[in-house]
């Protein structure tokens, strides 16, 4: 029953992100940064903010509120879509019971707000780890044929010394003012991808961890 389940779930998962995306991101960012890469495709909207300034949407204190309606009916049964399931693998891991999901915490103007606000605008959002680097990476929309989809767009990216701290673990990136942005993967599939690469606690395998399936 549960291998039903889990071709089912591959299925739908297959449906909304094809195969030939990943690939493409990874073609792309291997070729700009010459070292391996970790690509993994984010939920669609659900962020909560916690952020002085910001609403827990992530619209900004004193825009216009009707700006703010319709932007809120245009992406809000996706944002409640990938909440729900955030909810859902918080609860599974350990989280509290009845306690706000927040994804995005710091001070006013924090640091991860640039990364942040270049990823919602993203139609499909990658996050892109490497050695040195990290970045968000666009596609534009993962249900159709990627042979006819326009090249993947780099939107925000950091080298070096300009890295935020990173924890696969807790699934959280944190900047040196404190402000953190946990992310959320699209499902199952971007899980078992990033167990290829991530053995407990924060050790990375660049190229796949020895016996696991790509």
């Amino acid at each position: 029953m549960f291998a039903h389940e889990a071709r089912l779930d591959a299925g739908r998962e297959q449906t909304l992100v094809r195969p030939g995306f990943r690939e493409r991101v990874e073609e792309l960012m291997r070729g700009l940064w010459r070292e391996p890469v970790i690509v993994l495709r984010l939920a669609d909207g659900g962020l909560v903010f916690e952020v002085p300034g910001r609403r827990p949407d992530g619209t900004v204190e004193g825009t216009k509120l009707v700006r703010r309606f319709f932007w809120n009916l245009v992406r809000g049964i996706g944002r409640a879509a990938a909440y729900v399931l955030f909810l859902a693998h918080n609860s599974a891991g350990g989280g509290g019971r009845g306690r706000p999901v927040v994804h995005v915490r710091g001070p006013a103007n924090a640091m991860a707000l640039d990364l942040v606000d270049r990823l919602r605008q993203a139609k499909a959002p990658w996050l892109v780890f490497a050695p040195s680097g990290l970045a968000v990476v666009d596609t534009g929309p993962t249900v159709r044929d990627p042979a006819g989809a326009p090249p993947p767009q780099v939107v925000w990216q950091a080298r070096g010394p300009h890295l935020p701290a990173i924890s696969f673990a807790k699934r959280t990136l944190t900047w040196p003012d404190g402000s953190s942005f946990t992310f959320v993967l699209h499902g199952r599939t971007e899980e078992q991808h990033l167990r290829a690469h991530h053995e407990f606690p924060e050790i990375i395998h660049w190229n796949g961890r020895p016996g696991q399936e790509r």
